[in-house]
């Protein structure tokens, strides 16, 4: 998925030149049924077709091994190139560039349009939200509204309070309604100042809520590859940046796109990568020498990041103190999923993308189970929390209520709140009864 906004950029510029045919080989059981595969291409807004190869039939015929593949194939239907893994924006554009001038060259262009259609979105009132910030003090709920690429503000009750940013994609700071996002996903607040995981502009911004006005905290809107050295905040390069969390005054960003934790002194004006070596695996160990894999979800408890990564199915944690170790609480490897609750070594979850604390336990999205999961940090026991484990959207209690791919959640005023992301809306989940409810959004 951290390839398609290359892609999209390609496709724009090369649009009587390039042909793309996306092949959907999935990993995880979930991405293999083709209603979950269109909701993937609505969410991405892929601009291509689409095939699913849920039987692996293509990946073998073109002796794939790695995700992303890119195969390159000449005019005349001929293999001529073959990438594995992700792709500069720059140096792909170059390939491209060369390869059109030779088969002009050759008189081997056909530049007449491929005839396919494109599913648009629905029109929804949220579009694929994907994180939910709540906030007791302040009742206050902030919504990731990430494909409406914006930022929407309701109290907890639900009611509108302000709308930060516009539909449009972009990546502009100002007031309320100048500035604008590009799927903006986590989100943080320290006093009066929200900090958003901006995702495909690749930076973090910041939201003043006295002043109505947004800025950009750290990122320069190009996507970086692996980090590994500190660098001024408007300088660096970041990669996905998907969730966030704050703790005096230090901003930490789960990379997903450089599988790392990244830390933003605000103190000093630098960013720099705070655990993970860029390596995708699940391997624990000191900050510098541990590998993690995707992660999509981070809280802190002011000793300990806890946070989700997502290709390895798992829930680990990382002492905040220099020095400190990334430790995984439940989790095997890459290929290790499944929907088991139990302690330990047996538990299984598939693809979490959110967590946020509940008292002394941890709460996450295990969003491929379509399921809201409660984890033990110290004893690792792990029990289903709501959700039946099928995709749907119904309302009722912890045996009837259903979710569809849940992104991010958090919890004030004894109520948790998910952001349901494939049925566009958030869910409202009363803590003592577990009874599930659509937030009904009022003012907008």
């Amino acid at each position: 998925m951290h390839v398609f906004p290359q892609l999209r950029k390609l496709e724009s510029k090369y649009s009587n030149e390039l042909a793309v045919i996306g092949v959907h080989s999935a990993k995880f059981p979930t991405e293999k049924e083709t209603e979950n595969v269109r909701m993937a291409i609505l969410r991405y807004e892929v601009g291509h077709p689409v095939i699913n190869d849920h039987q692996f039939d293509i990946w073998q015929a073109y002796s794939c091994r790695a995700w992303p593949t890119i195969m390159f194939i000449d005019p005349v239907g001929r293999v001529v190139g073959k990438h594995e893994g992700e792709i500069p924006y720059e140096a792909f554009d170059r390939l491209l560039e060369e390869m059109i001038k030779e088969y002009d060259a050759r008189g081997l262009m056909d530049r007449r349009m491929p005839d396919y259609r494109i599913e648009g979105p629905e029109r929804t009132q949220l579009s694929f939200p994907g994180k939910v910030l709540a906030d007791e003090i302040s009742d206050s709920l902030f919504i990731s509204d990430s494909n409406h690429n914006r930022i929407i503000q309701t109290d907890l009750e639900g009611k509108t309070i302000q709308v930060i940013g516009g539909i449009t994609p972009g990546f502009q700071d100002g007031d309320f309604v100048s500035a604008s996002f590009d799927h903006p996903q986590g989100v943080a607040l320290e006093g009066n100042k929200l900090f958003v995981a901006d995702t495909e502009n690749h930076a973090i911004r910041i939201v003043d809520l006295s002043l109505g006005y947004v800025d950009t905290l750290a990122g320069n809107g190009e996507q970086g590859l692996m980090g590994y050295s500190s660098a001024k905040q408007g300088e660096i390069s970041l990669n996905s940046p998907w969730d966030i969390t704050v703790h005096r005054g230090m901003v930490f960003v789960a990379m997903a796109g450089s599988h790392q934790i990244w830390c933003i002194d605000t103190a000093i004006g630098r960013a720099f990568p705070f655990a993970g070596t860029g390596r995708e695996n699940i391997e624990d160990g000191p900050c510098s020498l541990a590998a993690l894999a995707q992660p999509s979800g981070i809280t802190n408890d002011g000793r300990f990041l806890y946070f989700v990564d997502s290709e390895t199915s798992s829930v680990r944690s990382v002492d905040m103190n220099e020095g400190g170790e990334v430790t995984t609480i439940v989790g095997q490897g890459l290929f290790e999923f499944g929907d088991v609750d139990g302690i330990g070594e047996g538990v299984r979850l598939q693809h979490p993308l959110g967590i946020c604390r509940y008292g002394d336990f941890l709460l996450i999205t295990d969003s491929y189970n379509h399921k809201v999961k409660l984890v033990c940090p110290y004893t690792k026991e792990t029990t289903t929390f709501i959700g039946t484990g099928k995709a749907g959207c119904a309302n009722g209690g912890v045996n009837e209520a259903t979710l569809f791919e849940p992104g991010g959640l958090s919890i004030a005023k004894d109520k948790l709140y998910i952001a349901d992301t494939n049925n566009h809306c958030v869910r409202v989940v009363d803590i003592a009864t577990k009874k599930a409810a659509i937030l009904e959004i009022s003012g907008m």
